[in-house]
């Protein structure tokens, strides 16, 4: 028997397994804590809970360490593609070649929209918010795939089909509705580019203009960033809801839906208000802005600066910091927002104050200014976090549904209601 942890209750010891991980994380296994105590455990936001076991993603936010399946980000980011990175993440080892070349293949076979999908998108108005077109689309996509619907298990190959589908799909959705939003009409998609130019194709694409390759090259890897994150709330939401059993379709809407959220995807859109701020109500003058934020008594806060989960420094924000500047001396862009946030970076980065407390420039910075100086509009940022997360969304469905202690989540609680009442009739209360 392993080591185990003591808990003592109304002056009975229990003893409770203790877990570890490969990386050495540990942790007291509670599984039956409630059938032998009949206590639970409250742990709000869960922040102290490991609610699954995996072998997806490893992060350690102490000294800044990211891995997808054991290799390091910073590999990935120089060496590999986005879809490369995708394959890895859902199937656990990086592809051979002919792997490689059949995954694409299966991917750009879904590079189209049902018609049915496409009527869809067109009664969206054009002010509508992109997440919420984004994701009331995907979940529609299984009224138009009722085979994956129902279905209480899934073979290893439906599973690779319908992974593929959505991860093609999904930049098309995406792409169709900015053009829309701009009165343009759609643009097909292009096997024969990579994943980031065939999107940045179809986004913009004019007059059979071709994608520069080293902007293209800047989304793929800004894509590969994200393409997962343990288990945050959308990853989490999304195995919530496949706990279920529900098809794909439904998990990654609701996961499109979590991300949606202002404490969780939308941090580089905050970024790019922050700046709007700073222009319109204090003039670009963003020293002026740095003083605030370090004044403890002043509610500005400065936005894509530390990171809730990397204390040190965020891993990403180190490998897309030069492929940021790198897009904005290829574009040549004149934007004050722009000039602004390099303004902010370099003060920031020499100021004792956010050197002390290591908050440094985080991916969210960064990557708001890639998506500005890309011409992506500020609403549609979070849409282009749906792009790199739906990966890892996908390899954790996958992971859950073949896991062995496969079941339906279902946490408990601390009830702090009234107590037994006796029903009053309305005339008497």
């Amino acid at each position: 028997m392993g080591e185990t942890a003591k808990l003592i209750l109304e002056g009975k010891t229990y003893e409770l397994p203790v877990l570890v991980g490969t990386e050495n994380e540990k942790a007291i296994d509670i599984t039956k804590l409630r059938s032998s105590t009949g206590y639970i455990t409250l742990d709000p936001g869960l922040g102290n809970t490991g609610s699954c076991r995996s072998s997806i993603t490893y992060l350690d936010g102490e000294v800044g360490i990211l891995r997808y399946r054991g290799y390091p980000i910073e590999q990935l980011a120089e060496k590999s593609s986005f879809l490369e990175v995708a394959y890895l993440l859902i199937n656990g080892q990086l592809p051979n070649a002919e792997q490689n070349k059949n995954f694409r293949a299966k991917i750009a076979s879904y590079s189209e929209l049902p018609e049915g999908i496409r009527k869809i998108l067109d009664q969206y108005p054009p002010t509508a918010h992109p997440m919420g077109v984004v994701s009331a689309v995907t979940a529609s996509l299984s009224a138009f795939y009722p085979q994956y619907i129902g279905l209480p298990k899934m073979s290893g190959e439906m599973m690779d089909e319908i992974i593929a589908q959505i991860i093609g799909q999904i930049k098309i959705i995406v792409s169709y509705f900015y053009r829309k939003t701009k009165g343009q009409d759609a643009v097909k998609s292009d096997s024969r580019l990579g994943y980031a130019a065939d999107f940045l194709s179809m986004m913009f694409q004019r007059n059979n203009s071709t994608v520069d390759p080293e902007i293209a090259r800047a989304l793929d890897i800004l894509l590969i960033l994200h393409a997962d994150h343990e288990q945050n709330c959308s990853a989490s939401t999304v195995r919530i809801v496949g706990s279920s059993r529900v098809n794909p379709f439904a998990c990654t809407s609701a996961g499109i839906d979590a991300l949606w959220g202002q404490l969780h995807g939308g941090a580089n859109q905050a970024v790019l208000e922050m700046l709007e701020t700073i222009k319109k109500e204090g003039g670009g003058n963003f020293k002026k802005y740095l003083e605030m934020a370090k004044d403890k008594d002043n509610p500005f806060k400065l936005m894509g600066f530390g990171h809730r989960v990397y204390k040190n420094f965020d891993p990403r924000a180190k490998i897309i910091k030069e492929a940021c500047h790198a897009v904005l001396d290829k574009l040549g862009v004149n934007d004050p927002l722009l000039d602004i946030a390099k303004g902010l970076e370099e003060a920031a980065l020499s100021d004792d104050y956010f050197i002390e407390r290591k908050l440094y420039p985080n991916v969210d910075f960064y990557s708001g200014i890639i998506y500005r100086a890309l011409g992506i509009p500020t609403n549609m940022f979070t849409c282009m976090f749906v792009l790199g997360r739906m990966p890892g969304w996908l390899a954790q469905w996958k992971e859950m549904r073949l896991d062995a202690d496969f079941k339906i989540s279902r946490p408990r609680q601390i009830y702090l209601g009234e107590t037994t009442r006796n029903y009053v009739a309305m005339d008497k209360r």
